[in-house]
């Protein structure tokens, strides 16, 4: 089972996210994610636990659960959605409206 970890304490890190876990059952990965340029902790993180059981178990006794003044919000983890890499995005094209000061 897949678990999504939200509302994380800034310092919680794989090992503590894995130790919390645990209490529950197996857990076979535990990952904090980080922001790509400073390494700073995002917030939230991933736990894969192979027994779906145990997997309800941990969500049960974790969700708002209080870590260093923050309550965790535990649920599945959905599935990611394949970014396009067309189309949306920013644009130059302001649109009509001619001669614009500013």
């Amino acid at each position: 089972m897949n678990i999504y970890v939200s509302n994380l304490s800034f310092n919680t890190n794989d090992a503590e996210l894995q130790d919390l876990f645990s209490k529950f059952g197996t857990v076979s990965s535990a990952k904090v994610i980080t922001d790509r340029e400073t390494g700073r902790s995002r917030g939230f993180g991933f736990v894969e636990m192979p027994s779906d059981d145990e997997g309800k178990d941990a969500m049960l006794g974790l969700n708002n659960k209080e870590v260093e003044g923050r309550a965790m919000s535990v649920s599945v983890a959905k599935e990611r959605e394949e970014r396009s890499s067309g189309g949306g995005g920013y644009s130059n094209n302001r649109g009509g409206g001619g001669n614009r000061r500013w």
